[in-house]
């Protein structure tokens, strides 16, 4: 359930956000509906905890448990209220639709034709996620939605797919349905709208950063990483300045002659982006404060449709030295990087000039069939050991493995 949940929560964000970005409003109700699964699922695990714990030992660890369901439940009330932006038509300005298209990870949607490599395939086969950096999170079959989309789903001419991933993928996406050239919406040229433009660059970062606030913090409760955690709040940090910030220069937009309907959906977007910030520190208080940490959240986390990873950079690798933007592994394996770890440091976000060196430790979250060939660009076999199940990273020319690796107890370049 707690995996679903999250899985559920994160759709939800990412339909919220499509639905702002294509004025989609039957996106946007559905956005509500999942919302309903969402408080039922939350219902049903806090009545879980409270009959899994018949001591006050067992109480002290379902406490934890219960503070990840609250900030989940958190993070899916923040999608709804994205979504009201639309279903309320409280409006945004054009430059908010135009930058969203150049932000880390962007929201497309594509016709299925008939004859294309995508018609009559179940997405199983097609591994986009893998292929194009791009995740199916929704398909619209004539009037109704598939939000619960898995490997085994047939995709039919006539289908919408509605995705969600790295920028790059979406002209492969579109060669694939068999789709014509797309060109993303371009801001108006008038530099009148200085103040808004600012809000609106503000606000893309402000998403961008609390998506990245989130993942973090599932990271740091998966590796119970004082690091990560202490990284999330200053995120959070950044978020309460960025939105105290903003809100100044939606005020000074508004006193020009502007139509000031538009920049009521600004704050509203500023406010959600915030409290999705909020939320990622409510998770990582655990760690923060040395909470003890339930192994069914690592377990549940685990088990998601996408996965967080942790791998280091091996001597020799195809990684040793190269560039992020040179690997492009958001495209292939679909792992966008959330942090990478140096000398005890974190770097969360890194750009694309990031070259990555021998013991780096790379944060990324991406499908779970990808791990392998992620693991292979780094210099290593991923594979599951039968006797335990554990997963289990073998340098490419040798045969020591390292399991669950530990930079303060194995060398990685041993």
């Amino acid at each position: 359930m707690l995996a679903e949940a999250k899985d559920t929560s994160e759709l939800m964000v990412d339909l919220a956000y499509a639905a702002l970005y294509f004025g989609d409003p039957d996106m946007a109700e559905e956005v509500s509906e999942l919302e309903e699964q969402i408080l039922d699922l939350v219902h049903d695990m806090r009545a879980v905890c409270i009959l899994a714990a018949r001591s006050p030992r067992e109480a002290d660890a379902m406490s934890s448990v219960l503070q990840v369901i609250s900030s989940i439940e958190r993070i899916a009330g923040d999608a709804v209220d994205i979504a009201r932006i639309v279903t309320h038509r409280l409006g945004i300005p054009r430059e908010l639709v135009a930058d969203l298209s150049s932000a880390e990870e962007v929201s497309h949607r594509v016709l299925v034709r008939d004859g294309s490599h995508l018609a009559h395939r179940p997405l199983s086969a097609l591994e986009l996620p893998t292929a194009t950096g791009m995740r199916v999170m929704a398909v619209r079959r004539d009037r109704d939605w598939i939000t619960d989309v898995e490997g085994d789903l047939i995709l039919l001419p006539g289908d919408v797919l509605f995705l969600e991933g790295a920028p790059a993928g979406i002209f492969r996406v579109r060669e694939l349905a068999a789709a014509p050239l797309w060109e993303p919406p371009v801001p108006p040229e008038d530099g009148t709208l200085s103040d808004l433009d600012r809000a609106v660059d503000v606000l893309v970062e402000m998403k961008n950063i609390s998506e990245v606030a989130v993942g973090l913090a599932y990271s740091a409760l998966v590796f119970r990483d004082a690091g990560l955690a202490a990284e999330v709040r200053h995120l959070e940090d950044r978020l309460d300045e960025m939105k105290d910030r903003l809100e100044l220069w939606v005020l000074r937009a508004g006193a020009a002659d502007l139509d000031p309907s538009p920049l009521r959906g600004l704050l509203h977007l500023s406010q959600a982006a915030e409290d999705m910030g909020d939320a990622a520190q409510q998770m990582v208080w655990l760690i923060e404060q040395g909470e003890a940490v339930h192994p069914i959240l690592s377990i549940a986390l685990g088990e998601s449709d996408e996965v967080v990873t942790r791998i280091p950079v091996a001597a020799g690798s195809r990684a040793d030295g190269a560039a992020l933007s040179k690997l492009r592994l958001n495209l292939e394996p679909g792992f966008p990087v959330l942090a990478v770890r140096r000398g005890g440091r974190y770097f969360y976000r890194p750009r694309g000039g990031v070259q990555l060196r021998p013991d780096d430790q790379l944060i990324a979250v991406g499908p779970d069939e990808g791990r392998p060939l992620l693991a292979e660009i780094l210099g290593w076999r991923w594979r599951a050991d039968e006797e335990t199940g554990e997963h289990v990273l073998e340098p490419l020319d040798g045969p020591v493995a390292l399991r669950e690796w530990d930079p303060n107890r194995v060398d990685a370049s041993a």
